[in-house]
């Protein structure tokens, strides 16, 4: 998910270089929603193997 994260924010800033502002728009809305998505999840997994008694590292 993070890689994906990462190809639409490089796609929004190729698309911004290049003029095709609305396409950067969308693609830098779908990374910042994919990364947010990611972070909820990392931290979901961090918590939950913690009450397990699991190594958090």
């Amino acid at each position: 998910m993070l890689g994906w994260a990462l190809i639409f924010a490089v796609l929004a800033v190729a698309a911004g270089f290049l003029g095709f502002v609305g396409l950067a728009g969308v693609a830098a809305s779908i990374a910042k929603l994919l990364f947010v998505l990611f972070l909820v999840l990392l931290i979901g997994g961090f918590v939950i193997r913690a009450f397990r008694g699991d190594s958090v590292v």
